[in-house]
């Protein structure tokens, strides 16, 4: 064979070889985690749930639910889980207000009849069903609500879960209490992610002084026994004159004790993305953006922070549950959240009040912490389920 031919017959080889690498398909470690991740049934059917859950949390307003707050005392305290129809009476509502202006009406002008009965027709007006029955929703959840009175009008789901001391729906105040303790668990989390991820990368990129100093301050807060601070802080914000200037300013109550959970939870958090990041800071795609002129804070934030995001992740799916136990178990105390809003702990706390040795409500008790084990469950195997998906040493496993 020729030299000629030999070249050719070498250049042959290498265009196949490199035809077949472009063939090849590389697989990312998200994509590697989530094919895994679809072979572990446990969490895969835990992730469909929670998405159920947070679904059905969202969409709340929308569903043919009774009021969470309207009380009847009189007609239907405790009542066991019941298959009856129930209206919300609305159309009775404005066929009052409408009977009560025609009334007023007939009187002369002037007269006092005429003046109390126009008073009493105005505050109806203003005193809104939507109002009267979902304690002054936001502008979507209105929205949301005005939707669902045009598609189902006065008519709502049974009281499936009974009812309780007050004659309120335990299955809407389920349904609307996991409205607030979702959101709590995923806000006070994402504050924790914030505080926390960026507080450990600068720490462990920095090192030194700095890292000792901002590492020994970890170490006093975790001193510090943060559920009497929390109950101390709820207790100052719970005054009178306190909660009139955090209104002033749109601000609730129910807002500062989620941003105060989540701010007591990120000191585990910095911690981690801490050890990963002095594991990483002396790699070579640092060294190279060092050469290329990065600025310490693209390195922390551009370079090493989405590297350290696999356990951040991780860590994030077992922070969720925790700091919804938290808040249930606050609201159990009466420290949490506070009527008339409705977090699940706040309507364990209720059922708990009414157990008696002489009877038992059970329903009272038996739903609400039912929906909160199930969601705890389900993100505690979805937790397990993600840090095996990302855990290269169970890649082949």
């Amino acid at each position: 064979m020729s030299i000629s031919d030999h070249k050719q017959t070498e250049l042959e080889r290498l265009s196949a070889i490199l035809q077949e690498a472009h063939e090849v398909q590389g697989v990312s470690l998200w994509a590697d985690a989530w094919k895994r991740l679809k072979r572990n049934k446990a969490a895969m059917f835990s992730l469909w749930s929670l998405i159920a859950i947070v679904l059905l949390a969202v969409f709340t307003p929308l569903l043919p639910l009774q009021s969470p707050i309207y009380q009847d005392v009189k007609n239907r305290e405790l009542l066991p889980p019941q298959m009856e129809s129930y209206s919300l009476g609305i159309k009775e509502y404005d066929q009052e207000t409408e009977r009560l202006q025609s009334e007023a009406q007939t009187h002369a002008e002037g007269s006092t009849e005429r003046e109390a009965l126009m008073a009493e027709v105005d505050a109806r007006v203003q005193k809104h069903p939507i109002q009267l029955y979902w304690n002054d929703p936001g502008f979507i959840s209105n929205g949301m609500i005005s939707l669902r009175l045009m598609i189902f009008g006065d008519f709502c789901i049974p009281s499936l879960f009974g009812t309780d001391k007050l004659g309120r729906d335990v299955l809407s105040r389920v349904f609307w209490g996991s409205r607030v303790s979702l959101a709590c668990g995923f806000i006070a989390t994402f504050v924790s992610l914030l505080i926390g991820v960026s507080y450990g990368a600068i720490s462990g990129y920095l090192g030194g002084w700095v890292d000792n100093l901002m590492m020994r301050l970890v170490d006093v807060f975790y001193s510090i026994p943060f559920i009497f601070i929390v109950i101390f802080i709820m207790s100052f914000l719970s005054g009178p004159d306190v909660r009139g200037v955090l209104n002033e300013y749109g601000v609730g109550q129910i807002h500062v004790f989620f941003l105060l959970i989540g701010a007591i939870y990120w000191l585990t958090m910095a911690r981690v993305v801490r050890g990963q990041v002095i594991s990483l800071k002396n790699e070579q795609f640092i060294e190279a953006a060092k050469t290329i002129g990065a600025t310490r804070m693209q390195i922390v934030f551009r370079h090493l922070v989405p590297n350290v995001m696999g356990i951040v992740i991780v860590y994030l799916t077992l922070t969720i549950p925790a700091v919804i136990r938290f808040e249930a178990f606050l609201s159990f105390l009466g420290m949490g959240v506070q009527a008339p809003d409705i977090s699940w702990g706040l309507l364990v706390n209720e059922g708990v009040q009414v157990i008696t040795i002489i009877k038992s409500y059970w329903w009272m008790i038996a739903f609400s912490g039912l929906a909160l084990a199930v969601t705890l469950f389900a993100l505690n195997f979805l937790g397990d389920g993600v840090r095996d998906a990302l855990d290269p040493k169970l890649k082949n496993k």
